[in-house]
């Protein structure tokens, strides 16, 4: 009889998504929650044994002897056990890890695993009882080996042999590297000038109306209009004042702009970023409640289907439902005839849905007054995106009107003017949804004159406006996330960890949403390029996801990799280890005594880059700031130039007698002044490695050569 009284255990990861299960199995179910992971490698210690064949150490994680023991009760008292651990890689690795701690036999059937918290899916799940899927686990094992190995491997020999408190990491240097290698390129441009030429004119059509467009200059002579200088962009606005233009070309066209598919966990965490300011990690962490669920006055339910995906598939039910919901809403018009499908990405896994609405008549108004703002602004993100993804496109009217033009009895010299006008005609998914993207100019509709072949054109002004070209942008979250998948390095799970490691770790800083590298990332990649290039290589790092996605698909041994990495890894390790020690530099001594004891101060490396210290450290812990001048003499009061270093870690260049002079540039200025406008002028390198004067006046952007310094 006693054995009959037992319930059933249903063990999941969070204890929130433990209250909605438990509410949906009901009665002879008790749902409890492991909190993640309960056994790991050691801190303290590699935990891989490199000379046999990487076995992996694992040990109970410091702190969950609590919760260890209720699971163990609980099995204890169970008639059976599920396993429903997040339906991925490191969910299916907590499940193994249950089942060694639980004395399980996880070779038959006790994995159950759901991609909603819904009632359905949930008892669904389970019928469909698993054992555990050991190419899961293995390929999991394998990206926490290789992460162990190149972590505590090189980041040691970093601490021991230049600065304590260096790291390394398989993916998170290649996302330093990239963010560092922007912001070199950047460093590296040197703007070129260009001119726009807009013509403000009047056409008169075959009715007689005056019609008023801005068209832009488009050719000279038949070839195409390069303006490079003020003066050629003065020479063709007088010769466009004295040519006779006439409508050569007009046509009219329809462009369709269609919707974006349904989120991926990458393309929330872009669009969020965009939308709604969030970071990668507030994403998921906001994305995860939504996602365990919510009480929305009719009980506790999931919002959206599971978060780590990189798939844009969606079931049939769910088209139906949102199809159905389309044609209620906005009327048959806006439903296609048939659903939109998507094409993924070419390494995608697959393996979930996209993120799309548990339920399609949960709208965001009806259950806001259940959710926290932050909550409530991306469920809609969700909802409105995946009701958008199965709309018909927008439509827009357009034309494309080119004006020929030459002087009185001259034919043989011409000017090519041309306007360019789009109008929606129809809203489709923008009835609902307008994407976003970084950078972005909102470019507003302009009109569709009705003019025809032939009709005269007045000249009323023209606009000569300098351009000059423009550096790449610094990364922000939305676009590293971006460039980390498009070059396939990490997996939707590691994006958010990633970005928060390499900020937290101050590598990267953050500034008004772009992601500026600090003196440290700086550091680090150098020394990571100039030892561990193999480790840092994006190639190399997107095959090694590509392998570990083989080791799912069961299509490789997952100790084949580490037999592979780790001997190439030991020799880098081992010439590290010899050349870095030849230059290491022992701390250099300053002029500038110290303030509480005396000796003379030490140049230290830190996270915002240089600084002075006391050499009896810990005894002294006295520190100060560098004061490092220029030869230059502020542009501004003559006084001297300090270079300086601002709170988000990037080097600036003041003047001494701040707050009373306000000078500042981001960029070194020179001692010359420009030779076209009298502003001064600030120093890089080109591309070539060539230093180069350029002018900070915006509206100059004179560049010169600098002169090569001699000695006299």
């Amino acid at each position: 009889m006693a054995e009959a009284t037992k319930h059933k255990l249903v063990i999941v990861e969070s204890p929130a998504k433990a209250k909605t299960v438990e509410k949906f199995l009901g009665k002879g179910y008790k749902v409890t929650a492991s909190q993640g992971h309960v056994r790991d490698l050691p801190k303290s210690q590699l935990g891989v044994d490199t000379k046999h064949d990487f076995t992996m150490k694992y040990i109970t994680i410091r702190g969950r002897g609590e919760i260890i023991a209720k699971l163990k009760k609980e099995a204890k008292n169970a008639s059976r056990i599920y396993l429903a651990t997040d339906p991925d890689r490191e969910g299916e690795a907590i499940s193994w890890h249950l089942a060694n701690l639980l004395q399980m036999d996880d070779s038959k059937p006790c994995r159950i695993e759901f991609h909603e918290i819904t009632k359905k899916a949930v008892r669904d799940s389970i019928g469909k009882v698993r054992a555990i899927d050991m190419d899961r686990v293995d390929a999991q094992q394998a990206r926490r080996a290789l992460d162990r190995l190149v972590g505590y491997k090189i980041s040691p020999l970093l601490w021991a042999k230049i600065k304590k408190g260096l790291s390394a990491g398989r993916v998170q240097s290649v996302a330093t590297k990239l963010v560092v290698q922007r912001e070199e390129e950047i460093e590296r441009f040197i703007p070129e000038e260009f001119w726009d030429i807009l013509v403000n004119s009047t056409a008169k059509n075959q009715k007689g109306k005056l019609l008023h467009l801005q068209a832009k200059l488009m050719q000279l002579n038949g070839k195409k209009a390069v303006i490079r200088e003020e003066k050629t962009a003065l020479a063709a606005k007088e010769f466009i004042f004295k040519s006779a233009f006439a409508v050569s070309d007009v046509k009219h066209d329809e462009k369709l702009r269609r919707p974006q598919p349904p989120f991926t966990t990458s393309s929330l965490q872009q669009e969020a970023s965009r939308k709604l300011n969030f970071s990668t990690g507030k994403t998921m962490q906001v994305v995860q409640s939504l996602y365990d669920g919510v009480d929305v006055g009719r009980g506790t339910v999931g919002l959206v289907t599971y978060i780590r995906t990189d798939s844009v598939r969606v079931s049939n039910e769910a088209l139906t439902a949102v199809r159905e919901k389309i044609r209620a809403f906005y009327g048959p018009e806006y439903c296609p005839a048939r659903p939109n499908v998507y094409k993924g990405r070419k390494n995608a896994q697959d393996a979930h849905e996209a993120i799309r609405p548990t339920d399609i008549e949960l709208l965001p108004d009806a259950v806001k007054k259940h959710l926290t703002r932050d909550q409530f602004n991306l469920y809609r993100l969700v909802y409105t995106r995946f009701m958008a993804s199965q709309m018909k496109p927008a439509v827009f009217e357009t034309v494309t009107i080119d004006m020929h033009g030459a002087p009185a009895g001259d034919p043989r010299h011409s000017a090519d003017l041309r306007y360019y006008g789009e109008h929606m005609t129809f809203a489709g998914y923008r009835a609902l949804y307008t994407e976003s993207m970084d950078d972005e100019e909102q470019k507003p509709e302009t009109a569709i004159p009705a003019l025809e072949t032939g009709d005269p054109v007045t000249v009323d002004g023209v606009e000569t406006n300098q351009r000059f070209t423009q550096p790449p942008s610094r990364y922000t979250e939305a676009s590293l996330v971006r460039t980390l998948e498009e070059k396939g390095i990490g997996r939707p799970s590691t994006y958010a960890p990633t970005i928060t490691t390499i900020i937290s770790r101050g590598y990267v800083a953050r500034e008004k949403r772009r992601l500026y590298p600090t003196e440290l990332g700086k550091m680090v990649t150098s020394m990571m390029l100039e030892y561990f290039a193999p480790i840092v290589d994006t190639a190399f790092t997107a095959r090694m996801e590509d392998r570990l996605d083989d080791v799912e698909e069961g299509k490789e041994e997952w100790r084949a990799i580490l037999r592979e990495f780790y001997p190439p890894l030991k020799e880098m390790l081992h010439t590290a280890g010899e050349q870095i020690e030849k230059i290491e530099v022992k701390d250099e001594v300053s002029d500038v005594p110290c303030d509480k004891c005396g000796a003379m101060m030490v140049y230290k490396i830190g996270r915002y880059g240089k600084f002075l210290a006391c050499p009896n450290f810990p005894e002294c812990r006295n520190t100060k700031p560098i004061v490092k001048y220029i030869d230059v003499p502020c542009p501004k009061c003559g006084a001297r130039l300090m270079e300086k270093i601002s709170k988000k870690n990037r080097k600036f260049y003041g003047c001494e007698k701040y707050p009373e002079c306000d000078f500042v540039s981001w960029e070194m200025p020179a001692k010359e002044k420009c030779r076209q406008c009298g502003s001064y002028m600030t120093e890089k390198n080109n591309k070539k490695g060539e230093r180069v004067l350029l002018c900070a006046n915006e509206k100059c952007r004179h560049r010169e050569k600098k002169a090569a310094e001699t000695d006299e």
